[in-house]
């Protein structure tokens, strides 16, 4: 007698994984109710939830009665410009300030104030964690609970007034990230010292710049960095004494006698403060905590006052901000810090991680072994900028592609399947627990398999990177906006929302947003859509530039903060970057390129006449598009025997080579950083000109039109290589088209020879 498929014991196993893989886990054990303002699904009963087809209905329901999360409002109208004033646009905050700014609590009030509540409470939590170098292999992670750091704090804070540093002094710190940098910033909060980040990042001369316009009176340094800290005697002047995260000692730096400086091993500083133990000088609110510099338009760091009332309250708004959700932090979260601590991010989220009893662990300080780094301390929490995100991005399309085709196309399917329902509006870890458990929880492995939190910040994330990780990493994942001037935070998105995708996300809890015409770039914020420079106001914003208050009235007018940055708003306040004011851009790595002033440097190579840099949030590298010096460049051809016009010189691929090697040459020569150095060229045989609306009438570049024109000249250069002769006619039409907009000779010339080739 046959028997039916259905009848068989193994269809049972696969109907049931049929039913898993088609609906996601039913909606009772699904909430977003602690989300603000969150409509739930009606409950229904537990029969009809543990059927398939009633499991279909259920999400039918949901989908019907879910109301629209509100995650901000608006407290004023826009305001259109008169009188020479810029439009400005509505102002928008975060729903949890609704109705004010919550205020602060009693006993946390500065930076100090949130580590030495922390160290009292969870005394004996692990709080800071690294590696020793074990026959030159990193070793398993050592940790020092909050007690022992609290205990260090207070003998380097003795130390330090031993050494004459009094409240208000300034203290640098010079290194990577590890435990003797936090030791030595918590001495400055609990002693009433300003803590003053040192990194050479910022140029030649950086840090001798900032030791000099800060007036620092003690470095602390790592001993990899004391004879860079030595190279410079200039600094010497304002310093009294100098102190290695080692054993490091005097007689280890590079001829110290001419510095005449005394220096200390950490060892030796901590016996001088156990020796001479002080009192800590416990800070008042508005006192300055910090002065982290940045990169400066022509070159020259400015210094951002960040006061400890501001890192206080970043560390409460986040605290409001985290307690919306279900999944909580708790002491046994690890976060592993390897963004440099000299810069804002790094720096805000371990505070909040000490505010919370958690640990953080150190990179070795290699960013090319933090796979391994990864692997041995297994963070719960990994922040990154978006290059580090596009790293694991590819690392993960790479082993893909080297799957066979069936289980290349099965990972494909699973993809597709968890994002449909993510944009549903699933939860990640509801949307397919099958395809978390057959694929995805490979792609968690890589991050060390207990990730529960990815946060991209530094710049804008491609949306198709965004999307991959919020379906493949098994964790929650957010993107941010900020500066340093803002504490680090102006917005912040949230989890488990795909319409957030793209963007940065709203108002952070202590932050007001608004955006302001810019007319010369065609952004109005009473347009649609709303578009404009990005203004911020608030409770983490920053007291100003130190030493510069012509800066500080150029960019902070009536309370707001005006960022550079133009952002589109939407109606619900959700903000997307979109473009710089000035002429100030940020890679994807974070770092700040100053355009104007890289033309200037690039513009002394003999080959160009003139030069136009380029660089977006979403590339780490800057190209450039360079008109040639007409008889510079007739001349090299000469000598190297090629022979032909102007326009076909231009177009050869060896000039090009010979433009990218003079180029290199003058960042050499001029000691520009790597990112600085061009890594492309398109060559372009018509000067920059008023007819085709590059330049205004006075030769200032207009940037944005610029983009916009090379951008289509490259599209349509890259369709003519299709092999279709019916797509050749259609582009044909459109360049045609393009060349009657724009009257563009060098089209002409593109025209006429692929006429002739086709």
């Amino acid at each position: 007698m046959a028997v039916s498929f259905f009848q068989r014991p193994c269809a049972h196993l696969f109907i049931s994984i049929i039913i898993i893989f088609t609906f996601p886990t039913p909606p009772s054990t699904f909430s977003l109710s602690t989300l603000p303002l969150q409509i739930a699904p009606k409950p229904l009963s537990t029969q009809r939830q543990h059927s398939s087809i009633s499991t279909l209905l259920i999400w039918l329901e949901r989908k019907r009665n879910m109301e629209k999360m509100i995650y901000t409002v608006q407290v004023e109208e826009g305001i259109p410009g008169k009188d020479g004033n810029p439009s400005v646009g509505p102002v928008y905050r975060n729903a949890l300030a609704k109705d004010g700014f919550p205020p602060l609590e009693t006993d946390m009030r500065t930076s100090w104030d949130v580590f030495r509540v922390a160290a009292e409470k969870y005394s004996g939590n692990r709080m800071l964690g690294w590696r020793e170098f074990i026959q030159g292999k990193a070793g398993p992670y050592i940790w020092k609970s909050y007690k022992e750091v609290y205990e260090e704090v207070l003998q380097i804070g003795s130390a330090m007034r031993q050494l004459g540093a009094q409240p208000g002094s300034r203290i640098g710190i010079y290194g990577p990230n590890c435990p003797q940098w936090v030791i030595a910033m918590q001495a400055c909060n609990g002693f009433n010292f300003i803590c003053v980040p040192l990194y050479d990042t910022l140029g030649s001369g950086s840090i001798d710049y900032i030791v000099d316009h800060a007036e620092i009176e003690i470095v602390l340094v790592h001993e990899k960095k004391l004879n860079t800290l030595f190279s410079d005697c200039a600094c010497a002047r304002t310093l009294k004494a100098i102190v290695s995260f080692g054993s490091a000692t005097r007689d280890d730096a590079e001829d110290p006698s001419k510095v005449g400086l005394n220096v200390y091993s950490w060892n030796e500083l901590l016996k001088m403060g156990r020796d001479h133990p002080s009192e800590p000088c416990s800070p008042k609110p508005n006192d300055l905590c910090t002065i982290m510099y940045t990169s400066g338009t022509s070159g020259t760091p400015k210094g951002v006052m960040i006061t400890h009332e501001a890192l206080a309250t970043y560390v409460r708004g986040v605290d409001l901000y985290m307690d919306l959700f279900e999944d909580k932090m708790t002491v046994d979260d690890v976060f592993l810090s390897f963004l440099p601590l000299a810069h804002i991010l790094d720096r805000v989220i371990e505070e909040y991680f000490f505010h919370k009893g958690a640990s953080v662990g150190y990179y070795q300080g290699d960013i090319n072994a933090l796979r391994d780094d990864l692997m041995e301390l297994k963070p719960t929490l990994f922040v990154g900028v978006p290059r580090v995100f596009e790293r694991v991005h590819e690392g993960i399309q790479k082993a893909l592609s080297e799957l066979r085709p069936l289980r290349r196309m099965i990972f494909n399917a699973l993809y597709n399947h968890k994002l449909s329902w993510m944009r549903s509006g699933y939860a990640h870890s509801k949307a397919s627990p099958l395809a978390d458990f057959l694929a995805f929880s490979k792609v968690k492995a890589r991050l060390g398999g207990r990730v529960r939190l990815l946060i991209s910040g530094g710049a804008p994330l491609s949306n198709d990177i965004e999307e991959f990780l919020r379906v493949t990493s098994c964790a929650h994942f957010s993107q941010g906006y900020g500066l340093t001037e803002t504490c680090g935070v102006s917005t912040i998105g949230y989890p488990d929302d795909m319409s957030l995708v793209g963007t940065v996300g709203v108002a952070a809890t202590f932050t007001e947003l608004r955006l302001e015409e810019v007319p010369e770039m065609g952004y109005d914020p009473l347009a649609q859509p709303s578009r404009g420079e990005i203004c911020v106001r608030g409770k983490t914003l920053f007291s100003g530039y130190y030493k510069d208050p012509d800066l500080n009235n150029q960019v902070i007018v009536d309370g707001w903060f005006h960022t550079g940055d133009i952002g589109e708003m939407r109606p619900d306040g959700v903000l997307k970057i979109i473009d710089r004011k000035k002429n100030i851009f940020k890679l994807s790595q974070g770092e700040y390129v100053a355009a104007e002033y890289l033309e200037k440097i690039y513009c002394f190579c003999s080959i160009i006449e003139d030069i136009w840099v380029y660089g977006d949030s979403y590339r780490s590298v800057l190209i450039a598009v360079v008109a040639p010096h007409v008889d510079n460049t007739m001349k090299w051809a000469e000598k190297n025997g090629h022979k032909g016009s102007f326009v076909r010189i231009c177009a050869l691929d060896d000039f090009k080579s010979h433009i990218l090697q003079e180029l290199r040459a003058i960042g050499v020569r001029n000691k520009l950083r790597g990112f600085e150095m061009i890594r492309g060229v398109v060559v372009e045989p018509v000067p920059f000109d008023i007819e085709r609306d590059l330049v205004t009438p006075t030769m200032k570049k207009k940037r944005s039109q610029m983009r916009k024109y090379y951008q289509v000249f490259n599209w349509f250069k890259k369709k003519w290589k299709t092999s279709n002769m019916k797509l050749k006619k259609m582009y044909f039409c459109l360049t045609i088209k393009r060349f009657v907009t724009y009257n563009d000779p060098v089209l002409t010339l593109f025209i006429i020879s692929v006429s002739v080739k086709n």
